[in-house]
């Protein structure tokens, strides 16, 4: 009998990232945001690289299923590139990845910038509008913040 298989949850900085996972996790950035959500944009925008930045993803038999990053952001924590693989959706792995990233970020100040159709997602993990709706690269965001939770 054959184990099912399984994700495995990782978490990286940039220097820490193997080079095949960061080809993994760029192409799958740029297969949503780029190709499948038709937004012409450059998403290689240098903050990868900064060292506060950690790397969260979902891999399974070496394929990048789901992913998000964290940002140091000026006394914030800034989540972002949140995206899951089209393979993969309706497996609950953004919900399983926002979990993760906020057992990291603990009781500290954290913000995003949500995709306007996913307010209500964000909302279940304690992000609540910070101000109007925009338009970022011909999609609607809606700026949101989880304030500093007691420890």
């Amino acid at each position: 009998m054959h184990p099912l298989p399984h994700d495995e949850f990782r978490v990286a900085s940039f220097r820490d990232l193997p080079s095949p996972t960061l080809y993994d996790i760029l192409r799958l950035r740029s297969e949503v945001f780029v190709v499948e959500q038709k937004s012409i944009y450059l998403d290689l925008d240098g903050r990868d690289t900064e060292p506060g930045t950690r790397h969260l993803w979902f891999s399974r038999d070496r394929e990048v299923r789901a992913y998000l990053r964290i940002l140091d952001d000026h006394g914030a924590e800034r989540i972002g590139r949140v995206v899951t693989s089209p393979k993969a959706r309706g497996e609950g792995m953004a919900g399983r990845l926002m979990g993760h990233a906020l057992e990291i970020i603990g009781h500290r100040h954290a913000v995003l910038d949500a995709q306007s159709y996913l307010v209500g997602f964000y909302r279940k993990y304690g992000f609540e509008p910070t101000g109007p709706e925009y338009v970022e690269d011909g999609i609607p965001h809606v700026p949101m913040a989880r304030e500093i939770t007691a420890a």
